[in-house]
């Protein structure tokens, strides 16, 4: 498990110490990404510059253009502004919701249910999902960046299946949540789930699926591996734990309206001495123009002879593009906010690299 953390809002902690050739590629993309607003700049703390740099093997061209496109995802999608007025009706039915405690390791929970899906609606299913992730992110605690899924497959049939929105799915939290699922715990998925996994497997990077358990309550191994992990007595019935209360949706949305009034002073740079180390402010600079396209071997004259005007932030992503024609001839249209999947099984095994923080089982 981490320690020496701060907390901030990329949930942010912020890593009192870090080696020197760690800190040096953190100051790097920093230095490629360059001066941001207010609310991009707060979620750039160095440990999400980190987080991505190990999605990316530390590789700081690739980190850039990750973060960078994570960064244009967040300006037009705008996942901090989601509130639970917003998606209380995706979540009526308890497909995804945060479970009221935290593993034996400190990882805030998301419990779902894939059987319990009831929207056909793509974009309200991954506005939910962002929701959830954004929440649970709200709730870690100090010393801890990652979270654990538990999945429910109790009641799940072939109905509940999509390729194509497990698909959407993993694009959005592979690319835009690197590092922060420690462990998928896939409870009682039946045996026909077996060929879709080895279907969806491939749009997975392989050190997320060594995150994934798959738990069988008739293994006799099964009782030791949660007790592992959780604190049984808080634990769902429908997971072998001694909790009988299960999911109430009045109750749970009171604790979202609650979470909901913490997220402005989350956002509020005043409130996180730690962003004091972060990239100042836009409005801090008189002239500076701001680059943010994903070609991250440009020389510096390059970058600011074609980066945009400070009204803009350009987070084009086409490494293969100079710099110059990626500003004269790329879209103008951003990502859509509909892009991704709620689907029921769409929520289940999905992140970017290895658990930095000793996921249970999962190596």
């Amino acid at each position: 498990m981490s320690t020496g953390l701060k907390k901030s809002p990329s949930n942010g902690h912020e890593k009192s110490s870090t080696s020197k050739e760690q800190q040096e590629k953190i100051n790097e993309v920093r230095r490629l990404i360059g001066p941001l607003p207010d609310r991009l700049s707060i979620y750039c703390s160095d440990a999400s510059v980190a987080r991505h740099l190990t999605a990316r093997n530390w590789n700081v061209k690739k980190a850039t253009k990750m973060l960078k496109e994570t960064l244009k995802w967040r300006s037009e999608y705008k996942p901090e502004e989601i509130r639970w007025e917003h998606i209380a009706q995706e979540a009526e039915t308890g497909k995804i919701y945060r479970a009221n405690y935290t593993d034996k390791h400190g990882r805030t929970v998301l419990i779902m249910r894939p059987s319990c899906q009831n929207s056909k609606s793509t974009k309200g299913q991954i506005k939910y999902l962002v929701y959830c992730m954004e929440n649970a992110v709200l709730n870690l605690p100090p010393d801890q960046e990652q979270m654990v899924w538990l999945i429910d497959f109790h009641g799940f049939n072939l109905s509940n299946i999509s390729v194509k929105l497990t698909r959407e799915t993993a694009h959005v939290l592979q690319d835009h949540y690197p590092e922060r699922l420690g462990l998928a715990i896939l409870y009682n998925p039946p045996k026909f789930f077996e060929p879709f996994w080895t279907v969806v497997k491939p749009f997975l990077e392989p050190k997320t699926c060594n995150k994934v358990k798959f738990v069988y309550s008739n293994d006799p191994n099964a009782k030791k591996i949660m007790e592992d992990i959780f604190d049984m007595d808080k634990l769902e019935s429908a997971f072998g734990g001694n909790d009988t209360v299960g999911f109430n949706i009045n109750k749970y949305a009171e604790r979202m309206r609650e979470d909901d009034k913490k997220i402005p002073s989350f956002w509020t740079r005043d409130s996180h001495p730690s962003r004091a180390l972060q990239p100042i402010l836009i409005n801090e600079l008189p002239s500076a123009p701001i680059n943010l396209q994903s070609d991250s071997d440009a020389s510096d004259k390059e970058r600011a002879e074609n980066s945009p005007s400070l009204a803009h932030i350009n987070l084009e992503s086409d490494s293969d593009a100079s710099d110059k024609e990626k500003v004269e001839n790329s879209p103008s249209d951003g990502v859509n906010s509909g892009r991704g999947g709620g689907g029921p099984v769409d929520n289940n095994v999905l992140d970017s690299d290895e658990s930095r923080n000793g996921a249970v089982g999962t190596h």
